[in-house]
């Protein structure tokens, strides 16, 4: 393995930044809540339920929950009074993180919990407490995080797989900084047409708009770094931006939430977000697009270069994500579905490898100023669990960091490798990756691997009413 540390351009970053500088990062000097004593964890708990209640006095329900592999919602509803003994945790089964769409557990991948599903401990999340939508007045709400026996993260959980793969680029003095971009379709219930209104028109029809004003309003009252919300060009297209963070783990969360958040408001005005990959197969699919950038332990950005010259650090990156990518379609494209996103038609990829300000680009490097240059990673689906796709993407990113060298990036262009155009294929590239399987955790690469082939083999088994109409 060619280390990062032996190239001419990077060496330098690497020998200032051999350990985490804990003294000058936000988000390494945050220690985990699990990390710490259970004393100095209960009072600090325990501050933050005295601020929410002060602020929602008439709160009499939380709703306690985790995030599974498909970033689905699963917990439960709690009393206000039981609030406080969560700082010492409450359990749920280990089987949350091997459920499908349906919320029915699949065998884990050696067979060891099939019948016994253990329970793991699960504590609060710093910083999550906040306002449910449902009656924000009286409800609650608060993300879990599960542990395994000897304290650390529990290995199968989304979040936990990011966390250990942020985890190697804080060890080298890099912090990943991303930007997330959600689009989903509005549809009315009533089934009516919606005539399209144009990429980025100003004057949002009049159906859309008091959705789209309680829509702000209860981000902002969960504390949603809602930036933007854009008109796309399909009739009830829109897309949502969050602003950039450091804190990568907790954009994550937020779109998780903000996801929960704009379903259940649409719901309340007789509409339906729909953040399928490729709900329609005539009008375009829905991304979840991260624009991603390194900064060092001071807050430098290590892409900053002029426009089209970038520099070595951010090839190295593009060329490990190029890399990895086949592999990593098996993650951003979680579904069946997901794979009608990515191509034209059943040979041809929807797709091109990268580019300069080309939005058909899997990654595409956007219009800025030096110091902000950045990769946008559009591959991904509307319908990816973020944790996932967000390890995935680094871990590319880390492979060209460690594995590629500076002689390779000068005899070579940055290699577009063959992606995969269906779901079976993507999974076989992704067995084959050990790196991709090392770097998310072997536990994990096993039980999504079985995860992926129970859920394709049980839509292989559908007849759909075009194949009844065929017969006929």
């Amino acid at each position: 393995m060619n280390s990062l540390i032996n190239h001419s351009l990077v060496k330098n970053i690497f020998t200032l930044f051999a350990f985490p500088q804990t003294s000058s990062n936000d988000e390494v000097r945050s220690q985990s809540a699990a990390s710490k004593p259970a004393a100095e964890r209960a009072k600090e708990f325990a501050g933050e339920v005295q601020r929410y209640l002060l602020a929602h006095p008439d709160t009499k329900h939380v709703d306690i929950y985790l995030n599974d592999v498909n970033g689905t919602f699963r917990g439960k509803r709690i009393a206000v009074d039981n609030l406080l003994a969560l700082s010492s945790g409450c359990y749920f089964p280990q089987s949350v993180y091997a459920m499908d769409h349906e919320g029915k557990p699949f065998n884990h991948a050696d067979g060891s919990h099939e019948n016994d599903e253990p329970d793991g401990l699960c504590l609060p999340v710093a910083g999550t407490l906040r306002p449910c939508v449902h009656d924000p007045r009286h409800n609650a709400q608060l993300l879990l995080t599960m542990k395994q026996n000897d304290g650390t993260g529990y290995a199968l959980e989304p979040r936990v797989v990011l966390e250990n793969v942020l985890h190697k680029f804080h060890y080298h003095g890099l912090y990943p900084v991303a930007a997330p971009e959600i689009e989903f379709y509005l549809v009315s219930k009533a089934q009516q047409e919606t005539p399209a209104q144009g990429c980025f028109y100003m004057p949002v029809p009049s159906d859309y708009t008091a959705f789209i004003e309680e829509l702000e309003q209860a981000a902002a009252a969960q504390g949603l770094p809602l930036s933007a919300i854009v008109c796309e060009a399909e009739a009830g297209q829109f897309e949502l931006n969050l602003k950039h963070s450091r804190k990568v783990v907790e954009i994550c969360e937020n779109v998780l939430a903000l996801r929960r958040l704009t379903s259940i408001v649409a719901d309340k005005f007789g509409y339906q977000a729909n953040f399928m990959a490729k709900p329609f197969s005539h009008l375009a699919g829905n991304g979840l697009h991260f624009h991603i950038s390194l900064n060092d332990s001071n807050g430098n950005n290590v892409f900053a270069s002029p426009a089209e010259a970038l520099n070595e650090m951010a090839q190295l990156c593009l060329a490990g994500m190029l890399q990895l990518m086949p592999a990593t379609v098996a993650v951003i494209a979680p579904h069946v579905n997901s794979f009608r996103r990515l191509r034209k038609n059943l040979n041809e990829p929807l797709f091109s490898s990268w580019g300069y300000n080309k939005r058909s680009a899997a990654l595409r490097i956007p219009c800025s100023d030096d110091g902000n240059r950045r990769i946008e990673y559009r591959l991904a689906g509307a319908d990816v669990n973020p944790y996932l796709a967000m390890a995935a993407i680094l871990t590319g990113m880390l492979y060209g960091l460690e594995n590629i060298d500076s002689d390779t990036l000068k005899n070579a262009a940055l290699f577009a490798p063959e992606l995969p155009l269906f779901q079976n294929t993507a999974i076989e590239e992704f067995r084959q990756s050990a790196y991709l399987s090392e770097n998310l955790g072997e536990a994990f690469a096993q039980q999504w691997v079985t995860h992926k082939l129970t859920e394709l083999a049980r839509f292989e088994t559908i007849v759909t009413p075009e194949e009844a109409a065929f017969s006929r």
